[in-house]
């Protein structure tokens, strides 16, 4: 075997189990150091007022540009605390002269994760800021109807409040270079220095499609494939969780971000893409191009991203409530394996698809880990007939074991379709569990999401 004789690739196999572990390490701890960091934020600010920059952010995207903001202002003198949109109160906004707003929208136009507490809390209030001058950097997908849904309402709540903007709220459609470039402009404006960081994100690889199969033939939904893709220097390092980026040759300015199914000591980032096609019956122009169009063995453009609120941290000695449709199991699976690597159980999946015959993807993985005792498994199949037709309905017949798992600790992590599954969900567990407890899970980082 090839394995066996080439001491090269062991070197290379210990190399990325090193990096992987590396990149685990302690994740508690990290929990920890961030609540630490929250606390001494609000000390600072309290001790040395400066400016705020607060951000809410469902994938990363916000948080990452709330800091390249945080180091522009600090390398202008500038004092400047680093602050989610959650942790801010009423009373922050009323003794703080000046706040920087990097907001994203979730689905149409709700707040994201970090931010539905603060929405739901200070937003609904009638508070008077005459004191307070902000801005808005809002993020979102023209692809919804209500664009920047929640940055434009923060906007119009803090004009109504009698705020003072510093200059017109940006708005950012898939993160385009031009208008971030603005924010960029208006704030060494502010900060009175042309001098700033690097704010360019990490750069495309070339990494090689090693691999591809169809994993719902005979389904009457979409095809699903899974694909095993290779770093440019066989090495990478991520946490599960986390997300890809990929640029298809036909619009590389408008990446697509795929859920890694894998973890780094598998050697290759997975992915399960759905073929997407259009009313004329043409090919999405990503999910087009990964699963029908590009050779195995072809480059794609592709980069890591991390994807902070999905990853396990200081949820990884805790029970895990895994819930997700579709393809919405890739970012299950990543965690799934990450913790069966570990010998780890305490793992709860409910999935729905279409039918049990075609749909049940990773099938012979997921069957293996739950007759090892890894894994609890409960299943709705829409076509099959029976009651529990989506996951959402698997909830209430279960209601005990939930709320047994969460009084033990446990955290709860969805990864599937926005419109319908999502939504259903959060409502099938706020009746179950009522509003404010599950606010309290957004709040403890227990009740995490990666929806599209």
């Amino acid at each position: 075997m090839i394995w066996t004789h080439d001491p090269h690739r062991w070197l290379l196999v210990a190399a990325c189990a090193t990096a992987y572990g590396l990149v685990c390490l302690q994740p508690i701890l990290r929990e920890r150091r961030k609540r630490r960091a929250a606390a001494r934020a609000r000390t600072e600010a309290v001790a040395a007022p400066g400016w705020t920059v607060a951000y809410a952010s469902q994938t990363g995207n916000a948080e990452a540009l709330a800091g390249q903001t945080v180091a522009t202002l600090r390398l202008a003198g500038i004092a400047a605390h680093l602050r989610e949109l959650s942790d801010l109160q009423a009373d922050d906004l009323q003794h703080t002269e000046r706040v920087l707003f990097l907001v994203s929208t979730y689905g149409e136009g709700d707040a994201p994760d970090g931010a539905a507490t603060f929405a739901a809390r200070v937003m609904t209030t009638r508070l008077p800021l005459p004191r307070l001058h902000y801005a808005v950097l809002a993020l979102g997908d023209s692809a919804y109807r209500q664009f920047c849904g929640f940055g434009r309402a923060l906007d119009g709540w803090l004009q109504a409040q009698g705020a003072h903007s510093l200059f017109p709220r940006i708005d950012v459609d898939r993160s385009a270079d031009a208008a971030i470039a603005a924010w960029r402009q208006q704030l060494s404006h502010l900060a009175g220095t042309s001098d700033a960081p690097d704010w360019g994100a990490p750069s495309y690889q070339p990494w090689t499609l090693a691999a591809r199969r169809l994993l719902n033939p005979g389904s009457v939904g979409a095809p699903v494939y899974h694909l095993e893709l290779s770093a440019p220097d066989g090495c990478a390092a991520w946490q599960s969780g986390d997300l890809v980026q990929v640029a298809a040759p036909a619009e590389p300015d408008r990446p697509r971000e795929y859920s890694v199914a894998s973890v780094p000591t598998d050697g290759r980032v997975h992915l399960l893409v759905r073929l997407h096609r259009h009313a004329d019956g043409s090919p999405g122009v990503a999910s087009g191009w990964l699963t029908q169009q590009a050779q195995v063995g072809a480059a794609i453009a592709l980069r890591l991203r991390a994807h902070r609120r999905f990853r396990l941290d200081g949820n990884a000695d805790r029970r895990l409530i895994l819930i997700g449709n579709g393809s919405g199991i890739a970012g299950l699976r990543g965690h799934l394996r990450a913790r069966a690597q570990a010998g780890q159980g305490g793992n709860w999946l409910l999935f729905g698809e279409r039918s049990s015959a075609h749909d049940f993807h990773y099938r012979e993985e997921l069957e293996a880990w739950q007759q090892q005792g890894l894994l609890d498994l409960d299943l709705a199949w829409s076509r099959d007939g029976g009651t529990e037709r989506y996951v959402q309905d698997l909830l209430p017949a279960r209601a005990d074991k939930l709320r047994a798992w969460l009084a033990d600790g446990a955290a709860i992590y969805v990864c599937g379709s926005l419109h319908g599954m999502a939504a259903d969900v959060d409502r099938a567990l706020e009746r179950l569990l009522g509003r404010e407890a599950l606010d309290n899970l957004v709040v403890t980082r227990r009740y995490q999401r990666d929806v599209y």
